[in-house]
C-alpha cells in the first residue's frame, strides 16, 4: 500500500486523474490550472472549487465564523482571477456537527454575503449535509473571460518578466501570532490574547482579499499575463508550477520579492528568516504573473506590481539570487496537504 504523503497533493492529482482525457470538444482546459475552461462561443466559463476543513484549513478557537465564511469564498474567487478572469457564481456546500447551532451558521452565511457583495458574485447554490465532527466547506466559483485573454500556467517563455503583487509574507506570520496566542491561552485560559496591535498580518491571515483591482488594471492597460497563477501556497511553490507548466526554469532576485516592514519585523521578532516567510509561507492570495519584456511599459506605472526575477531556459533551473550575490537552487517548502 502506497502512503499518499510519498505524492503529495499534486503528484497524487496527476497520478489519480492522468488516465482522465477531454472527451468534449468544449473543454479547452481540465486539470492542472487554477480552473477549468469552458468554451461558450466568444467568451468561456472557468470553474474552481476548494475545500476547507476544520482542524486543517482553519481553527476556529482564533478564527470567527463570520470571518471564515468571508475567506471561504475570497479564496475561490482569487483562483478566477488568476486566470485573469471575473467571477460571477458562487456555490457553497456545508457538512456541519452536531455541535454547531442555527446562530452560528448565520454568523458563516454573514461573511458569505459580505464577500459576495464586495466582489459581486450571486450565491446560486450548493448543499448541506452532517458531519460526524467539525465542520467542512466546499466552494465552487464560476467565472468567465473572453478566449483571447485568458491566462493559464503555461504560457510563460525564457526572458518573460517575473511579476509579483502585493506583499508576501504577512499572512504566515499572522498565524504564528495566533497560534502563539493560543497556546498561551490553553496553558492559562485566564490570559487575554496579546495581538500586539499587529492589525494588518492577522487581517492578512484570517480576512485575505483577491486581486481583482490587478485583473481591472490589466484590462485597461491591454496586458495579458503571458501565465499567472495565484499564491496560496508560497511564492516558491507557484514558481515550480509555471515552470513546470510551461517548460523553464527561473531567476528569483531575493531585492524583488515585496515584503510589508511589518512583516520583516515580526519575522525577526520569531527568530525567522523574512525572505523565507515571503517564499514558504503562502495564503497570501496575491498574483504571481510573467509578462512579454515588451510589455514592461504596461506595468511600469502600476500601483502594488513588482518584478521579481525572469523566466530562464529549463536547464537554468530554478534559482534565488540572495541580495548578498550569492545563487542558490530555490526549494519549494510551502503548504503540504498530506
Amino acid at each position: 500500500m502506497t502512503d499518499v504523503n510519498t505524492l503529495g497533493e499534486f503528484g497524487l492529482i496527476e497520478h489519480l486523474t492522468h488516465s482522465f482525457p477531454l472527451r468534449q470538444p468544449t473543454s479547452l482546459k481540465g486539470i492542472g490550472d487554477d480552473a477549468a475552461v469552458i468554451d461558450c462561443g466568444a467568451r468561456c466559463a472557468l470553474v474552481s472549487t476548494d475545500m476547507l476543513v476544520e482542524g486543517i484549513h482553519f481553527d476556529l478557537a482564533y478564527t470567527p465564523l463570520k470571518h471564515l465564511g468571508y475567506k471561504a469564498i475570497v479564496v475561490n474567487l482569487s483562483d478566477i482571477y488568476a486566470m485573469n478572469a471575473h467571477p460571477k457564481q458562487v456555490l457553497v456546500s456545508i457538512a456541519i456537527s452536531s455541535k454547531y447551532t442555527v446562530e452560528a451558521l448565520e454568523e458563516l452565511y454573514a461573511g458569505i454575503r459580505a464577500a459576495c457583495e464586495k466582489y459581486e458574485v450571486d450565491l446560486v447554490g450548493g448543499d448541506t449535509t452532517s458531519s460526524p465532527r467539525g465542520m467542512v466547506i466546499s466552494v465552487t466559483a464560476v467565472g468567465e473571460a473572453e478566449k483571447k485573454r485568458i491566462a493559464y500556467r503555461n504560457g510563460a517563455r525564457p526572458g518573460d518578466l517575473i511579476c509579483v503583487t502585493g506583499d508576501l509574507g504577512a499572512a504566515y506570520l499572522g498565524l504564528q501570532i495566533l497560534e502563539r496566542e493560543k497556546r498561551i491561552w490553553q496553558d492559562n485560559p485566564s490570559v487575554q490574547p496579546d495581538l500586539e496591535g499587529q492589525a494588518y498580518l492577522i487581517g492578512r491571515q484570517l480576512k485575505p482579499e483577491a486581486r481583482r483591482d490587478m485583473i481591472e488594471a490589466f484590462e485597461k492597460n491591454d496586458l495579458v499575463p503571458t501565465a499567472m497563477i495565484d499564491i496560496s501556497d508560497g511564492l516558491a511553490s507557484e514558481i515550480f508550477h509555471l515552470c513546470k507548466q510551461s517548460g523553464t526554469g527561473a531567476l528569483i532576485e531575493e531585492s524583488g520579492v515585496p515584503i510589508h516592514p511589518e512583516a520583516q519585523l515580526m519575522a525577526l521578532k520569531f527568530r525567522l528568516d523574512p525572505i523565507t516567510c515571503a517564499l514558504s509561507g503562502g495564503e497570501d492570495y496575491e498574483l504571481l504573473f510573467t509578462i512579454d519584456p515588451r510589455d514592461t511599459d504596461k506595468i511600469r506605472f502600476l500601483p502594488d506590481i513588482y518584478i521579481a526575477g525572469e523566466m530562464l531556459a529549463p536547464d537554468a533551473g530554478i534559482k534565488l539570487s540572495t541580495k548578498g550575490g550569492k545563487l542558490h537552487d530555490l526549494k519549494a517548502q510551502g503548504w503540504r496537504h498530506f
